[in-house]
């Protein structure tokens, strides 16, 4: 029975190290790697996802043993290619949500907080209602379905080895966060240009009247104009969606270093 030994192991690992890979995605990816989803539903998605790509996923040029330093390697870099490339869908929400918290400083809504859903921590309400506009936005238009598409691709163009991203590619990661800063900078202005102006105007009123009590009339007036600018920032909504879509899609991508002409 010593010949089922080989055939049984090289079963089992071109199972595991495809279920690594798409269980780290999972894990860290938008939306399904958030404290809302519970760790055994996450663990069954995984698993069936792997049932399903199964069949699609090449065949490994040169298998390593599973119970092997190689194999081990390849377990660690199976988990890390698969966190980067859930990683890179946390832009998406990270970039509406600092938008949002800006937003509300500058308009004084942001003391009223509650429990962010993906991050576990408090968070304004403004940066809440972006992250569920942008959740259902995202499923709405099938982002799920197509990064779970370039998850499969990930299979053929970053084959499974020992091998891992490469340290150009980690530190195109990190850098990559400065475009969700100029993401949520782009949705953000509006609103802080025009609180900013609502600002110096109480000032200036404020030098020219001192016996108006700014801080009895400013706070009203400061929410009021917040939510007409919340209201008509909501029209560029599509537009920075879009961008920041793109952006993450062509970054993704590259990481996996492959073309995303016909991926949406």
């Amino acid at each position: 029975m010593n010949f089922l030994e080989p055939i049984m192991l090289e079963g089992l690992a071109s199972i595991l190290w495809p279920l690594c890979r798409i269980g780290a995605f999972l894990m860290a990816m938008f939306i399904f790697g958030g404290t809302t989803v519970p760790a055994r539903v996450r663990a069954l998605m995984a698993l069936a996802l792997t049932v399903c790509m199964l069949p699609n996923i090449p065949a490994i040029p040169a298998q390593p043993q599973l119970f092997s330093l190689d194999g081990f390697l390849t377990t660690i870099s199976q988990v890390i290619i698969g966190a980067g490339l859930g990683f890179m869908t946390q832009f998406l929400s990270q970039s509406f949500v600092i938008a949002g918290q800006a937003v509300a400083m500058q308009t004084g809504l942001g003391f009223a907080s509650m429990v962010d859903p993906v991050s576990g921590t408090n968070a304004p309400v403004v940066g809440q209602f972006f992250t569920v506009l942008t959740t259902l936005t995202f499923l709405a238009l099938d982002g799920h379905l197509v990064f779970l598409r370039l998850l499969l691709l990930s299979f053929t163009t970053l084959p499974i080895g020992p091998q891992i991203f490469s340290p150009t590619e980690l530190t195109y990661i990190f850098y990559f966060g400065a475009t969700m800063f100029q993401c949520a900078l782009a949705m953000a202005i509006a609103a802080i240009c025009t609180m900013l102006v609502v600002n110096f105007t109480f000032g200036v009123m404020t030098r020219a009247a001192p016996q108006l009590n700014v801080f009895s009339m400013g706070f009203s007036v400061s929410m009021v104009a917040g939510l007409l600018v919340l209201w008509y920032c909501l029209a560029a909504f599509m537009g920075n969606f879009t961008a920041a879509v793109n952006a993450v899609m062509e970054s993704t991508c590259t990481l996996m270093g492959t073309s995303c002409s016909g991926v949406w």
